[in-house]
């Protein structure tokens, strides 16, 4: 007798609906074909062991399997359920009147019950998009499908219920999961606040002007100077995903099986600082079966690299091509897939290997050669990849234990929602193109033009300061961002005059 499931194979961050055919005739031999890898033909022990547990057999008869489409591999021990409703169905044990509205996604225990599976999400949206009425997965994957609307969701505990579900013998609730709760529930709780750090006016500030404008920032300052600290609470400021950004942002992070299992929906952009001794492929995503990378997973969110100049050369220069085109390709002999990759990349050195190169109060031990070694470990292309540059300084003891009035991440949020939405609104015709970071040289000709007396300031700065055509970009852009959370259509002298201070980390000076 023939029958057909559906499951589905993650590529990339989206799935391809895997038709799997099961037919059970005379014989005694077992065939799986269809490209599958050694988890998936590891099944038959997995699902033989857990018929037995629920007091069913394993056919007597011969079972011929065929996973379509064949040119694609089938990776993972996601196939066990469909693959044991299949040979269920097949030895009319299961009834298949229903079996086929459904896509089944799940791994088998020895005894039974389903363990949970990476890319519930894309796979949910795949069947929505095919007409499914519904999928049945592990019960603790069904929050995380369930927020795919005009689809029904099944958590199951093991395979008997899902036997007892499809022979009509037991009755099951949907799992419903409310969005618009949801996100108002959770989607700007934060365990920390801006509110958190005392003194640093002039870093809070520049911070603010990169989240509002979307724009990378490197913050060089010694030990301690609370560089980590005002990182770690940019995600705080920048605006709230929204449904479509939060979607997105779960799909990657459930693929690469990130997701927390009582999570239904990211609602927090996401917030990745990986360690220096990080490898090429964990930064960008690869490896022999592509899974994405940190800069993926921080896609709408914020990517914090502490220390830059601790990473490796190679590693650094590999984010080049995602920071401008934010999508990072991965091409393998027989595939290639694409990750998105638009992150706000912040980070964080010391000024000098000793890490006192400029302090006020404390000497450094370093030659000017060490220290231009030291900075030069950062390519000059990586560097003008980041429009931001921002000296942090210690704070002083009468700063920190000062209980005066401290500005909360919250009002910090609201003016830069402001200016965001200003930015919306001036690239509503453009695609691609939704924050000042990401203008063209012809978009800053169009919305940078500068009076005449901007035009001296910033013409007197170059000259003094020795800064590049480069650099004059940059400043042109943060100078936009400055003048939109002013709620200022035209840049004048003053917000010229901020966006120049915040490039006083240029190589030219810094190292004496």
């Amino acid at each position: 007798m023939l029958v057909r499931t559906f499951a589905s194979a993650v590529t990339g961050i989206d799935a391809v609906t895997v038709t799997i055919e099961v037919n059970v005739s005379r014989g005694v031999q077992f065939f799986l074909v269809g490209l599958p890898d050694i988890a998936v033909k590891e099944s038959h022990q997995r699902i033989e062991s857990a018929l037995r547990a629920l007091n069913y057999h394993w056919p007597g008869k011969q079972v011929v399997i065929n996973m379509a489409p064949a040119d694609i591999r089938k990776e993972g021990s996601a196939y066990d359920l469909p693959l044991a409703l299949g040979i269920l169905a097949a030895d009319e044990k299961v009834s298949k009147e229903d079996i086929e509205s459904f896509v089944l996604m799940g791994e088998l225990s020895l005894d039974g019950s389903l363990q949970p599976v990476r890319g519930v999400l894309p796979i949910a949206l795949r069947a929505r998009e095919e007409g499914f009425k519904g999928v049945i997965v592990p019960v603790k994957n069904g929050r995380e499908a369930a927020v795919v609307d005009g689809l029904v969701v099944y958590g199951m505990e093991n395979l008997g219920e899902v036997v007892d579900f499809f022979n009509g013998s037991r009755k099951f609730n949907p799992v419903k999961v409310d969005l618009l709760e949801l996100f108002a529930n959770e989607a700007n709780k934060y365990d920390v606040d801006f509110s958190d750090v005392r003194g640093q006016e002039n870093v809070k500030r520049a911070l603010e002007v990169a989240a509002a404008g979307g724009h990378n920032v490197i913050m060089i300052g010694p030990p301690g100077a609370g560089k980590t600290m005002l990182a770690k609470r940019l995600p705080t400021i920048i605006p709230p995903l929204t449904l479509e950004e939060a979607l997105e942002t779960t799909r990657i992070h459930s693929v690469a099986g990130k997701i927390d299992h009582h999570t239904a929906l990211m609602t927090k952009r996401p917030f990745r600082s990986p360690h220096h001794t990080i490898s090429d492929v964990a930064l960008v995503g690869g490896g022999t079966f592509p899974q994405p990378g940190e800069i993926s997973l921080g896609h709408n969110g914020v990517l914090f690299l502490d220390e830059l100049p601790e990473f490796k050369r190679t590693v650094l220069e590999v984010m080049r091509q995602p920071l401008e085109d934010r999508v990072i390709t991965i091409s393998r002999a027989k595939s290639s897939v694409e990750y998105p990759a638009s992150f706000m990349l912040v980070a964080s050195m010391n000024p000098c290997p000793c890490g006192f190169h400029n302090h006020p109060e404390k000497e450094c031990s370093c030659s000017p050669g060490m220290i231009q070694k030291y900075l030069n470990r950062i390519s000059g292309p990586l560097l003008d990849r980041i429009d931001i540059h921002i000296e942090v300084v210690p704070v002083n003891y009468d700063k920190l234990t000062d209980s005066g009035k401290v500005e909360h991440s919250s009002d910090v949020r609201d003016r830069v929602i402001r200016a965001r939405a200003i930015q919306a609104k001036r690239f509503e015709m453009v695609k691609g193109v939704y924050s000042n970071s990401q203008m063209s040289s012809s978009m800053q000709r169009k919305y940078c033009q500068l009076d005449e007396s901007g035009g001296r300031l910033l013409k007197t700065a170059m000259d003094i300061r020795g800064l590049s055509a480069r650099a004059y970009d940059r400043i042109l852009k943060v100078a936009r961002t400055i003048a939109d959370l002013g709620d200022s259509e035209n840049i004048t002298a003053e917000h010229i005059s901020e966006a120049i201070n915040y490039r006083n980390l240029d190589r030219q000076g810094w190292a004496g």
